[in-house]
């Protein structure tokens, strides 16, 4: 491999990590799904959980990663924060845990979420839940909404549960990211919301 395109991925592999304004995001089939398809740690936390839509997300024509989300019977809900969802994104190429949070926390000040003390806090959370990532590694953010317990954002990394992170203004600001009218990755979006609505 040329030099300067060995600097070009590395370079990638440790700035670019969830998203950017110059990044493509291709939408994938939206395809049937048993209950076998449906992740473990997806099943276990949303009753009725259903696929939504997928779709892969690419920077300079690297795929960076898949995202899939998955909601409940009732949708994604009139605003993000309103009813149980599930977004797992499966890695592509190698990432820093704490890079992960950086760009994310990044993002959320892009879009307006949160205040400076408060995207200090949720950095240090995701610091402690993110861990660095390999292709084929999957993270899956499982949202549940306040009810019976306040409004959780549990976090698995293949599977395993990393942890949580309490608060719906949490909850809007990271998945945000993704779900936004606002998003830099519009397509992705388009493509997660496939099928985001109510149940007949």
């Amino acid at each position: 491999m040329p030099a300067h395109a060995e600097r070009s991925r590395r370079g990638l592999t440790r700035r670019h990590l969830l998203l950017a304004a110059t990044a493509t995001a291709l939408p994938l089939p939206v395809l049937a799904q048993t209950a076998a398809d449906i992740p473990e740690e997806v099943r276990a936390e949303m009753a009725g959980a259903r696929l939504s839509g997928s779709g892969e997300f690419r920077y300079f024509g690297f795929l960076v990663y898949r995202a899939t989300l998955w909601v409940g019977p009732q949708g994604l809900g009139a605003e993000l924060g309103d009813a149980p969802f599930a977004l797992q994104l499966r890695y592509a190429r190698s990432l820093k845990g704490a890079d992960i949070a950086a760009r994310s926390e990044e993002e959320m000040r892009k879009l307006g979420e949160g205040g400076p003390q408060q995207r200090s806090a949720w950095l240090q959370a995701m610091q402690r839940l993110f861990p660095d990532v390999a292709e084929g590694d999957t993270l899956t953010g499982v949202f549940t909404p306040a009810g019976a317990a306040p409004a959780q954002s549990r976090f698995y990394f293949n599977g395993a549960l990393r942890g949580a992170e309490g608060g719906t203004a949490f909850a809007r600001a990271f998945f945000s990211i993704w779900l936004s009218p606002q998003t830099p990755a519009p397509d992705l979006r388009k493509a997660l919301l496939a099928r985001a609505s109510a149940s007949p």
